[in-house]
């Protein structure tokens, strides 16, 4: 998924992929592998997480932290997120550059996954096919030219 994103001051969101619809039906929003959309500088959650740094902007949320030296632009202008995934082999790239890779199902990734609030929840992510979500926190996002490319099946 390639997506171009526009933040508000403190605002917070997110791009959900893998998403399980029947995990959390309760409250709050459905569970998937997310890539975090936050003002850094401004939302408290920037600081917040299991992991440091998880929770700012491009992470793997609450997991990975994305490259500190991300190419981000100011708030108000428009960055591009994009999402790779391919054979449990997964990509975050923010405005053109790589910032995090990892290796879903792996053993790393699944430590990561224990000593986080998804731990609750078995195979958290690991979902062959899964739902997209943009989260809503309430703050104002704006999302626009959102492309999304499934790989050919193989016969």
């Amino acid at each position: 998924i390639k997506v171009d994103f526009k933040l508000t001051e403190g605002a917070n969101s997110g791009i959900k992929y893998y998403v399980d619809t029947e995990l959390n039906k309760g409250e709050g929003s459905s569970i998937g592998l997310e890539y975090q959309i936050l003002d850094d500088a401004k939302h408290p959650d920037a600081k917040k997480g299991n992991h440091e740094g998880s929770r700012t902007v491009s992470s793997l949320y609450d997991l990975i932290k994305a490259d500190p030296n991300k190419p981000i632009k100011a708030i108000g202008e428009w960055n591009t997120a994009h999402i790779v995934s391919k054979d449990n082999h997964v990509e975050h790239y923010l405005n053109g550059a790589k910032v995090l890779e990892y290796e879903r199902k792996s053993d790393d990734y699944r430590k990561l996954v224990s000593e986080s609030k998804y731990a609750k929840w078995p195979n958290f992510g690991e979902l062959e096919r899964g739902q997209i979500l943009l989260q809503d926190h309430g703050d104002r996002v704006s999302f626009k030219n959102i492309k999304i490319k499934t790989p050919k099946e193989d016969k």
